[in-house]
């Protein structure tokens, strides 16, 4: 997701009703609403290019994604986010009739932005880890070959991964995939660092 632009404070129901009607999106945590600024070309390709390789390996079998207009409620941290990719198994499972808003994800990745990366990886992720179904969260660099991947072991905790190779694949073990980093980067023009 793009830049943060703006704070305000409101209740979980008024940040819904609004949101539902806003012309832009914004993520809500604890009472305060983020207001989503645009992403940028490398961040959009980023995405398509997950999502179109996502929806390709998971042809015919019991999961799906969705991508960047997909809501995530968490619901044990008050908060709402919209994850530039998620990918659901089973049945999925919605706050109400709209279906715009998923409690169940499986699977979520964010595509960092330099504004939005110390979120996605404090406040956001320690959200997300609140998600029960919730099994792998993957940040990916937009701007070189850099994905890190995190797995909920059986305890609880989280494994870390990197990946800083094109000619890598990353294995996704909730879902059984393995996803090719340089299909990620499919277009994009990349700096070649391999530093976090």
């Amino acid at each position: 997701m793009g830049a943060v632009r703006a704070v305000r404070t409101i209740s979980q129901a008024e940040y819904l009703q609004t949101e539902r009607l806003a012309p832009s999106k914004s993520e809500y945590l604890a009472g305060r609403v983020i207001a989503m600024a645009g992403a940028s070309q490398r961040h959009n390709t980023v995405t398509l290019n997950i999502a179109s390789e996502l929806r390709q390996l998971l042809r015919g079998r019991d999961c799906r994604a969705f991508a960047i207009d997909m809501r995530v409620k968490v619901a044990e941290a008050q908060a709402y986010f919209y994850p530039d990719v998620v990918i659901v198994c089973g049945q999925p499972q919605f706050e109400d009739e709209q279906e715009d808003t998923l409690l169940n994800p499986t699977v979520v990745i964010e595509v960092l932005s330099p504004s939005t990366e110390a979120f996605d990886r404090g406040e956001k992720f320690a959200a997300y880890q609140r998600v029960p179904t919730l099994r792998e969260y993957l940040l990916v660099a937009q701007d070189r070959t850099y994905v890190e991947h995190f797995v909920r072991q059986p305890g609880g905790e989280w494994q870390r991964t990197e990946y800083t190779d094109l000619a890598q694949k990353v294995h996704l073990p909730s879902v059984g995939i393995d996803v090719p980093v340089e299909l990620i980067y499919e277009g994009v023009n990349l700096t070649h660092s391999k530093q976090a």
